[in-house]
């Protein structure tokens, strides 16, 4: 496995990680600032600021666990992408029944200035369990 793709793999169990913790901060740091995520049924959500309000209102209203399953990665030179099987359980914080979302998520990600992997598009397919 490349370095660059252990990368990519890391950034992933990170996110997951950070969603886990509710740490906002640590998952902007790890998106582009033009950042687009596409989901079923809604216009495309763009920039930074944008999944920062959708994160904080979702992290406000459940706990969320996410588990991401890297299932291929490729990279060709500041540019790299994977294709991960998502599974998504949030506890609403005031009580209730768990809701799960489970599917394929594509993602693409830019190699910065730094040498970091940031996500910058993100197509998620993921729906009720």
């Amino acid at each position: 496995m490349s370095t660059d793709e252990a990368a990519i793999r890391a950034l992933v169990e990170s996110w997951c990680e950070a969603a886990r913790e509710g740490d906002v901060a640590a998952i902007l740091e790890l998106m582009t600032e033009d950042a687009l995520f596409l989901v079923p049924g809604a216009a495309p959500m763009q920039g930074r600021r944008a999944f920062e309000q959708g994160f904080r209102a979702a992290v406000a209203a459940f706990t969320i666990d996410s588990k991401a399953e890297v299932l291929e990665v490729e990279v060709c030179g500041t540019l790299g992408w994977c294709r991960t099987q998502l599974n998504v359980t949030m506890v609403p914080r005031s009580g209730g029944a768990l809701v799960r979302h489970a599917g394929q998520v594509l993602s693409v990600f830019r190699k910065n200035a730094l040498g970091h992997w940031q996500l910058a598009r993100d197509a998620n397919l993921i729906q009720p369990d």
